[in-house]
């Protein structure tokens, strides 16, 4: 039951921890020590040195970690057409930590012309091997935590038409990205998590948003970012509950939206948390669909070195039989292993063992 196409048996989110070289060329460009073409020589020769590890392993897929980013979503979101990039009182607040202060707003109409992260995709697609993947956010990112505060009431005094150029965006955006032979393109998406949290959805409120109405939202921006996506591009959604120096932000199961996420959001395959208490039980799988539609585990975490046990994976990708055919699962980390450039607390060493137990235990399970 090996996997010919992606999702794949064996299956990583998408960042990885900065190397040290790469963090000291990032240092050293911020206080303008080198120049931009000297980070990007970096940028380079580090991403090539990550996608031969990625192989050597045993992955049927590539990214570039991420490496040329700082955040997961803002800097995707910051080439976008309308939006900026821009320093705010206070950063994200997880469990324990804080996130820099910097956010997103939209200051204009909400397009996609161009983007750095194409040449980026161009680049990871050369130096591949196997299946190049590329990552990123999903069109409710733009919304979900900046709300309704950080959209502009002069450019979009109504929000259904920020929902549509936002959607029209994306659907230009997976498009550039195919034209640049991309076949493998994943939507980072905290926002289904996060609307399983009361916390999170009084929060929603608090930014002056009505969170009851969002999932319907979502599931529309993401359909219709979808539409006309060519039949040979495969596009996943990841789910997750927060990802910063190894912390979170929301808990709870996906019980409260599991039948919308998965049979009104026409996506090809998911990536759902499952390595802790905080991401609730198995039992909302029992909506999902029978069919094509594929399901990655995350039941390895990334957010500590700790290496699991391969038995206790097994079991409980066993325990997820009973709500999902074996031929419809794959297994992967729960997130990536930095989502932002700070990473999370664990070693490359402890990062590539659980990559490599990845490839191991799903070898064992499925040939």
């Amino acid at each position: 039951m090996q996997q010919t196409a992606p999702p794949f048996r064996a299956d990583q989110v998408g960042s990885l921890l900065r190397p040290p070289a790469l963090k000291e060329a990032r240092r050293k460009r911020a206080l303008n020590e080198i120049t931009a073409e000297a980070l990007r020589a970096v940028e380079d020769r580090e991403i090539e040195r990550a996608v031969r590890k990625q192989e050597e392993i045993g992955l049927q897929l590539v990214t570039d970690g991420e490496f040329r980013r700082s955040w997961y979503q803002f800097d995707f979101m910051k080439g976008l057409d309308g939006v900026e990039l821009y320093q705010v009182g206070e950063g994200i607040i997880f469990h324990g930590v804080k996130t820099k202060a910097e956010s997103v707003r939209v200051v204009g109409r909400v397009d996609f012309s161009s983007h750095p992260h194409v040449d980026d995709f161009r680049f990871l697609r050369r130096h591949a091997h196997v299946t190049p993947k590329m990552t990123i956010p999903a069109p409710g990112m733009l919304h979900f935590r900046p709300g309704r505060q950080s959209i502009s009431k002069q450019v979009y005094p109504d929000l259904e038409q920020f929902f549509d150029d936002v959607a029209d965006a994306s659907r230009k955006a997976l498009r550039a990205f195919y034209d640049a032979g991309c076949r493998y393109l994943q939507f980072d998406d905290t926002t289904w998590a996060m609307m399983c949290d009361e916390r999170e959805l009084a929060h929603s409120r608090e930014r002056g948003d009505e969170p009851e109405r969002l999932p319907a939202i979502y599931a529309r921006l993401i359909n219709r970012a979808l539409e006309g996506k060519p039949a040979d591009m495969v596009v996943t959604l990841h789910s997750c509950r927060g990802n910063f120096r190894s912390a979170c932000i929301a808990e709870g199961g996906y019980e409260p939206l599991a039948d919308r996420l998965f049979n009104e959001v026409h996506i090809d395959g998911y990536f759902l948390e499952y390595d802790s208490e905080r991401a609730g039980g198995f039992e909302p799988l029992r909506f999902f669909p029978k069919g094509k539609k594929q399901l990655v585990l995350g039941l390895m975490t990334s957010k500590s070195g700790m290496l699991e046990k391969k038995d206790d994976i097994k079991r409980r990708i066993d325990e997820a039989t009973k709500y999902v055919a074996l031929d419809q699962l794959c297994l992967s980390p729960q997130c990536g292993f930095a989502s932002t450039e700070e990473g999370n607390v664990l070693s490359e060493d402890e990062q590539w063992a659980k990559l490599r137990m990845v490839v191991e235990v799903a070898g064992d399970v499925w040939g």
